[in-house]
């Protein structure tokens, strides 16, 4: 059994994507390790992820902190290929029927939102929906091609719970969930794929809510 993820409230009112790491500093919460390294013989090369997560009751706050060899953001529109380049996912089942979110973010704030209950049936949030997610990227937000050398960056969500667009969701607050952290980049020079939970699967393969674990909302 996977460790239940508590999820704390920090605030009682949005908080500025640009505004999470100083709040989630404030409240001394911990980052969380994304340290498995899925598909580690194919694919052995591993960065140092970290996550940490807090809501505000109407928003989800996320903070992903990364040290890897190469960094890549050069899907220029939301909805585009992402997931090629140093990408932040979180995959979020809300309730229990089957329906779960991919929300999925480049290093330079470059995003995609998909829902559905299998990864051949997905529908992607329009444009309405994803410019509500307040987005804060050290990188900036302007695309770019391969960076070499090791460095850290950091990434920070402000997810409004009406974004989770197939559940008429208010609030986040006393949620269980189900869900999954990842960190991927299948066209950098080392390709990875590391997981907050395991997933074990012969292939890689992100779309597996089966390997989901508990998250609860405070």
């Amino acid at each position: 059994m996977q460790p239940t993820i508590l999820i704390p409230r920090i605030a009682d009112a949005p908080v500025s994507a640009a505004e999470i790491v100083s709040v989630m500093d404030n409240a001394h919460l911990p980052f969380i390790p994304v340290a498995h390294s899925c598909w580690a013989e194919s694919f052995p090369y591993k960065p140092q992820v970290e996550v940490r997560l807090a809501h505000t009751g109407s928003h989800l706050l996320i903070h992903y902190r990364v040290s890897e060899a190469c960094v890549r953001a050069v899907a220029s529109y939301d909805n585009g290929n992402v997931w090629e380049d140093s990408c932040c996912e979180l995959f979020l089942s809300p309730t229990d029927d089957g329906t779960y979110y991919n929300i999925e973010c480049n290093a330079a704030g470059t995003m995609l939102i998909g829902a559905g209950a299998a990864r051949a049936n997905r529908e992607r949030a329009n444009q309405e929906v994803l410019n509500t997610v307040d987005r804060f990227a050290t990188m900036g937000r302007i695309p770019f091609a391969d960076i070499e050398g090791e460095r850290t960056w950091q990434l920070c969500l402000s997810v409004p719970a009406t974004a989770l667009f197939h559940h008429k969701l208010q609030s986040f607050a006393g949620l269980r969930a189900h869900g999954n952290v990842y960190k991927c980049g299948d066209k950098l020079p080392r390709p990875h794929f590391v997981s907050l939970f395991p997933v074990d699967v012969p292939k890689p393969d992100f779309h597996r809510p089966d390997f989901f674990g508990p998250m609860q909302f405070e």
